[in-house]
């Protein structure tokens, strides 16, 4: 009896320990849990927030629009301020792909194609429902005389480049006057001079904000420059600014295209 007592103590014993490694084994697993979900959070901390993804569209352009190097520039100026995943694409049909564009926030659209006169119907919808939707166009300088003869392309720039009408003095250095300094875009910013052109003449009637403006001597009027519109639940960003690598490399110009493809995109600028 004695014995079989003893037994039952020792087996009980026993498993009381097992039961009190298995209880510190599960406190350890919890504690090394907690110590990796910590770093994870410190890891994501340190990346910060998740980049805005913009599909820049460049391409063929008039032989005096070096447009490889306005294009890099650009690409440079939306990385330098760390905002921006940015991909370069050279052909616009890839507007065709409605899959493909839903992977970006905003569409830099830099191209003047000699070679395409007109993206398919396909592409026309897909680049206004992107916006309408609620995502971002950002338009720079020669873009925006894309597409002539379809006139939803205007309306959705704002302000178009006509052939013919359109127009511009010689290059050289003009002042931008900064006319709204309240919007995020150019909030703080001041009037500043640069070597470029000076667009005029841009053809449209719908209504825009004006941001960025500066006085014609060659259709004696004071121009519009940089500005923004609504589009069904997205935003435009028209910029007129850009003739090369030299004009692009402006400090202010990069501000308005780092600034304008980011209020584009998140209609804010952190």
């Amino acid at each position: 009896m004695y014995r079989m007592e003893s037994r039952v103590d020792t087996s009980f014993s026993l498993l009381t320990e097992r039961r009190n490694e298995m209880r510190r084994l599960i406190c350890v697993l919890v504690l090394v849990s907690i110590v990796a979900m910590s770093f994870c959070i410190e890891a994501d901390a340190a990346r910060g927030p998740a980049k805005i993804r913009a599909l820049l569209i460049t391409g063929d352009d008039v032989s005096a629009h070096p447009w490889r190097e306005m294009s890099e520039t650009s690409r440079k100026a939306l990385m330098a301020s760390k905002r921006f995943d940015v991909r370069v694409c050279e052909d616009p049909l890839i507007l065709e792909s409605e899959t493909a564009l839903k992977a970006y926030d905003v569409i830099v659209f830099m191209i003047f194609s000699q070679r395409i006169k007109m993206i398919p119907k396909q592409a026309q919808k897909n680049l206004l429902n992107f916006v309408k939707g609620g995502k971002g166009f950002f338009v720079q300088h020669l873009a925006s005389a894309s597409f002539a003869k379809w006139e939803e392309f205007g309306s959705l720039c704002g302000r178009k480049w006509v052939m013919g009408t359109s127009g511009h003095g010689p290059r050289g250095v003009f002042e931008a006057k900064v006319v709204n300094k309240e919007h995020p875009i150019t909030k703080g910013m001041s009037n500043f001079k640069t070597d470029d052109e000076l667009y005029a003449k841009l053809q449209g009637t719908g209504q825009i904000n004006v941001l960025v403006e500066s006085y014609s001597d060659w259709s004696k009027k004071t121009e519009p420059l940089v500005f923004t519109l609504n589009y069904g639940k997205g935003r435009t960003v028209h910029n007129a600014f850009g003739h090369d690598g030299r004009a692009l490399s402006n400090p202010n110009v990069q501000r308005i295209i780092a600034r304008g493809v980011e209020w584009a995109a998140t209609g804010k600028v952190k």
